[in-house]
């Protein structure tokens, strides 16, 4: 059977669950221009005021499991 015939098939399993295809493009974290993009925006956000409440609200938060089972 060829590949084409068993992704097919697996895909018509998959349909008949009640899925369908979904395709989503990502950005390539490979590529440098990436990289120099990831580095330009952290800079920015280093001295924002707003930034750092954000980052201090998400770290209150993500310690306060008090009740949590």
């Amino acid at each position: 059977m060829s590949t084409t015939a068993k992704v097919e098939r697996h895909r018509a399993r998959l349909r008949a669950e009640g899925l369908r295809p979904f395709q989503m493009w990502v950005p390539d974290t490979r590529t440098p221009q990436f990289a120099e993009q990831i580095t330009r925006q952290v800079r920015k956000l280093k001295s924002d005021s707003a930034e750092r409440e954000i980052l201090e609200f998400t770290d209150d938060a993500a310690n306060s499991t008090e009740g949590w089972q």
